[in-house]
């Protein structure tokens, strides 16, 4: 068995942490699947990224981390480059990726948080820059956490490693919405996706990941004026209709 399920549903790809019974802890096996299943999403609409079972990623596995406190300096850099090259997959991955987290995203775990575009977390979700318990530090996952939740926030939960609560997560930046139904949360972000135009969602993604200047914005803009979409999307508003990518809207007249 992988690591990983990975299915397709019409648009949406669900990508899913599949070793429930390390509550989705992360080995070499699994950061080589997720690093492969984010290569080439396809022309899907959104990304899912779940973990079966109580929890969404307890961070390393234990037979990992008991192996890599035998490996010298050389062996550790190559195998955090690993962790790293999944981690670059993710947060560039071109479709827009939704988290959904449950029971603990801890270490490693709250990397895969960080790296994703939307998260949704349940209440009693629970979230720790755990490195520093163990003597080391979040170093592989600091570019992307630090980009969501600030200097200020990673100041205190990078060197307390201590564990917060989804209401926290929400305030410091790093989880979008807190939901009893993560099934009907999702629902209802992969429906507003839905409505956006599917080119235009993924250039607006790649706005943030590349921070372009003044004159490159400008140039970003009158691409999608003159793209196909964007001329269907400025017509449609015009005629007051919806444009072609949009799902019929079930409450329309026949």
């Amino acid at each position: 068995m992988g690591a990983l399920r990975i299915e397709r549903e019409d648009d949406v790809l669900r990508v899913t942490l599949a070793r429930p019974e390390t509550r989705n802890a992360f080995n070499p096996a699994l950061i080589a699947e997720l690093s492969e299943a984010f290569v080439d999403v396809g022309t899907c609409r959104a990304v899912v990224l779940a973990g079966a079972g109580p929890s969404f990623c307890a961070g390393a596995d234990v037979e990992w981390m008991r192996a890599s406190a035998d490996l010298d300096v050389e062996a550790n850099v190559a195998d955090a480059n690993a962790m790293r090259r999944m981690f670059e997959a993710i947060d560039g991955c071109p479709a827009p990726v939704v988290a959904l987290v449950q029971g603990h995203a801890l270490g490693g775990g709250i990397g895969l948080v960080a790296c994703s575009d939307i998260v949704i977390a349940q209440p009693r979700a629970v979230f720790a820059f755990s490195e520093v318990k163990l003597g080391i530090v979040p170093a592989v996952i600091s570019p992307f956490a630090l980009r969501k939740i600030g200097e200020s926030a990673a100041r205190r939960y990078f060197v307390t490693g201590e564990r917060f609560d989804a209401a926290t997560a929400l305030a410091i930046g790093l989880v979008h919405e807190v939901a009893d139904d993560l099934d009907a949360a999702l629902e209802r972000i992969l429906g507003e996706l839905r409505t956006a135009g599917p080119r235009a969602a993924r250039h607006a993604k790649r706005l943030v990941l590349e921070r372009p200047d003044g004159p490159e914005t400008a140039r970003r803009i009158a691409e999608r004026r003159t793209s196909d979409e964007g001329q269907e999307g400025l017509r449609a508003f015009l005629d007051r209709r919806a444009p072609r990518w949009a799902p019929a809207r079930r409450d329309a007249e026949p």
